[in-house]
């Protein structure tokens, strides 16, 4: 969502000689994944979550609307994907600017700032999403904030020390609940520890049992992304690549099924067991656009996908601001689409993303492209 950029020695994060990453191609794959996830989270799941009760599309409607507690399904793993690609993007971001002669100091700065834009636009499209003043630190753009930050005074040491910084991330979000649990265990779904603070620094708890000190564990799954950004921006070979970021899931299985025995998978709390569960599923669709794009040379197929992945801020934005109006204004002429029968939200869904593709796609004509 974000065009990163972070610090991070010139060779690339725990990279030998002969793994010098190159800093000038683009991989459209990287583009179309992004473009995927927007799209998918900005269609709100092309309205199949309202066909949960009609006989036949049950499991489909399942996997586009997040489950109670434990557990993950498609819709799950979205969110996860929004924040892997942002760190994704850091690596490449940060070539860039220590190219044009930045120092650490400028990237800090830069970092900071860039943060703080994102923690404010998150504020104001909740409070005009809402038609209210309101403050919280849960939404995405705020998630984004604080884990690429971290992420940024991570990536300058080397790859161990990454490794190592991550495990202590995930071992203190465990240590918190374990030390402080609520009513129903250290996972309780109320009163554990994050609900707590949120109650002490805010005056409120969120609904759906989100946590603001999710950015703890979830700065792992940016972590992820510069991580699998580095070893793409190396001189490897396509099909290296791939399997390298096969392996990494692979990897993220083994560790999610390991700790999934003590520590249970629910992703409104971001628990370490989900962080990996949901890594599986996150570098498997990489993989996978990585595969048909890069490697077997089918790129025209993306061109929709890559209009909205490059111009990410502006489509969240309209999605938090405006969906609700485009809605409406097209109901007046397609009446929901309500004559088709079954598939008329999926129908009416599809509509308003169309509208916003398009919007995308005249400012992607025109070279606009919204960054912060």
């Amino acid at each position: 969502m974000v065009q990163s950029v972070c610090s991070a020695p010139a060779a690339g994060v725990g990279a030998s000689p002969a793994e010098t990453p190159q800093t000038a191609q683009r991989y459209l794959a990287l583009d179309a994944y992004r473009g995927f996830i927007m799209i998918v989270l900005c269609s709100g799941g092309f309205g199949f979550r309202a066909l949960a009760k009609t006989p036949g599309f049950e499991w489909i409607a399942a996997q586009f609307d997040h489950v109670p507690w434990e557990g993950g399904v498609f819709w799950d793993m979205i969110q996860p994907a929004f924040m892997f690609m942002v760190g994704m993007a850091m690596p490449f971001a940060m070539a860039r600017r220590v190219e044009q002669g930045a120092g650490f100091g400028e990237l800090f700065r830069h970092t900071g700032v860039r943060a703080l834009k994102l923690i404010l636009l998150s504020q104001v499209l909740i409070c005009i999403a809402g038609n209210k003043l309101t403050f919280q630190l849960i939404n995405v753009l705020c998630q984004i904030a604080f884990t690429y930050f971290l992420c940024f005074l991570i990536m300058r040491w080397k790859l161990r020390w990454q490794v190592a910084a991550a495990g202590l991330l995930l071992a203190l979000h465990w240590g918190l609940f374990v030390l402080f649990p609520g009513p129903d265990g250290p996972f309780s779904k109320t009163e554990n520890i994050g609900s707590v603070i949120d109650r002490a620094v805010l005056g409120y708890n969120y609904g759906g049992f989100y946590v603001t000190i999710n950015f703890l564990s979830s700065t792992v799954t940016t972590l992820f992304g510069v991580w699998a950004g580095e070893l793409v921006r190396t001189p490897r070979s396509l099909k290296e690549k791939l399997w390298r970021l096969i392996a990494m899931a692979a990897a993220s299985s083994l560790l999610a099924m390991i700790l999934g025995l003590f520590i249970p998978n629910v992703k409104r709390i971001w628990t370490p067991t989900f962080t990996f569960y949901s890594m599986v599923w996150v570098l498997l669709m990489l993989a996978g656009f990585f595969y048909v794009i890069e490697i077997l040379g089918y790129r025209r197929w993306a061109f929709p996908l890559v209009v909205v992945g490059m111009n990410s801020i502006f489509i969240y934005s309209l999605n938090q601001v405006l969906t609700g109006w485009i809605n409406r204004s097209l109901a007046v002429f397609t009446g929901r689409f309500e004559f088709i029968g079954t598939l008329a939200p999926v129908a009416q869904a599809t509509s308003v993303m169309l509208v916003m593709w398009y919007l995308c796609y005249w400012l992607y004509k025109r070279k606009v492209f919204f960054k912060l």
